[in-house]
């Protein structure tokens, strides 16, 4: 089916949702799969704006992949299990479109850490024996998700530092007694996905999945499928966002957050900070810190073990703000157009 824009999307047996260019020869030149990934009780639905604009932008260069197999009450079934359907629904695809070179990233909240355990799953490590390789294989001799040259890896809004720190679930108004109940209770909500987000998961005796995810552990290549990519990108929302915290999604401690002003790019009028941080591999010193939380300390130093992108993202002067969470990725084109400049934003600064 072809919509307005001159974009056509099919649905193919994986269950989510292909988009690609309106002419048959530029379905066929795309060779840079781009996954998108719902949050949770969300659906393939939640990407098509920002899905539409990327081949609209990049004709001829992207195949977007909306994922539909962990949708609505899918998304409560835990990050893991979740993870290993991305990775078996990325791999169909992969299959079906067999002129694909490069993969790329693309996820909204608890998407975020679904397509980080995913690409765990998905790496294949460097050929060692390359020297009787011929030239134009020569990729062979790097690391690989699914086959493919990993490229971007970009997650909107995501609880990279898990729930359970102060005022990282800002609806809870940063009450102690509130959080603490949440730690109690949030299994009955959100079931097992519940209990990974607050690290409250005890699988046999193992440490709860966030923190086995920043290194590799058994056969999942979780850090080293994330090193692997070429550039690694959050977007957070700096305020309004009820849902995940900006301290979360954005992989910074307390004193680690910017002072920001309103933004003077007319062009990306809702981008307010932009930074670039380096891998760091030396451990902080908490002194000053007041986030004091022994655990997320830990998450931040695993993660700042690789480069990230970090774009801040402000709807404070916007109507919407207070659906932050949802604007910032588009959710609904009627409601949310307020972050149609976060995605564009996000397609400027795509690489291919």
């Amino acid at each position: 089916m072809m919509d307005n824009g001159g974009v056509c999307s099919s649905e193919p047996v994986t269950g989510g949702e292909n988009v690609f260019s309106s002419h048959e020869s530029d379905v066929s030149s795309a060779d840079h799969l781009v996954v998108m990934v719902n949050g949770i009780l969300g659906s393939s639905a939640d990407w098509k704006f920002a899905a539409e604009q990327f081949v609209k932008s990049l004709p001829d260069k992207v195949f977007v992949h909306r994922s539909e197999r962990n949708a609505a009450s899918q998304t409560l079934d835990g990050v893991d299990v979740m993870g290993e359907r991305l990775s078996q629904e990325v791999l169909e695809v992969i299959k079906q479109k067999p002129n694909l070179r490069k993969i790329s990233f693309v996820a909204h909240s608890v998407g975020g850490l679904v397509a980080r355990y995913a690409i765990g799953r998905l790496y294949r490590p460097p050929r060692e024996n390359t020297d009787d390789l011929p030239v134009e294989n020569c990729e062979e001799a790097k690391a690989t998700i699914g086959g493919l040259i990993p490229v971007n890896f970009i997650t909107v809004a995501t609880p990279h530092l898990g729930s359970r720190g102060n005022k990282q679930v800002p609806f809870l108004f940063g009450l102690s007694a509130l959080e603490k109940t949440a730690v109690l209770v949030i299994h009955w909500i959100f079931r097992r996905t519940g209990r990974h987000l607050f690290l409250t998961d005890n699988d046999e005796g193992k440490p709860p999945l966030l923190k086995r995810m920043l290194e590799d552990y058994g056969d999942c290549y979780f850090m080293s499928a994330l090193r692997s990519f070429h550039r690694r990108v959050t977007y957070a929302n700096v305020g309004y966002d009820h849902i995940v915290g900006w301290r979360t999604s954005s992989i910074r401690r307390n004193i680690e957050l910017p002072k920001w002003e309103d933004s003077v790019n007319e062009k990306y009028p809702h981008v307010v900070y932009e930074e670039r941080c380096k891998a760091c591999d030396f451990e902080h010193d908490s002194a000053n810190d007041d986030t004091k939380d022994d655990v997320e300390e830990e998450l931040v130093t695993g993660l700042s073990r690789v480069s990230w992108e970090k774009v801040d993202v402000s709807f404070h002067n916007s109507r919407s703000r207070f659906a932050a969470h949802s604007v910032i990725q588009v959710k609904n084109h009627n409601l949310h157009t307020d972050g149609v400049d976060v995605i564009q934003h996000m397609i400027d600064h795509f690489c291919l």
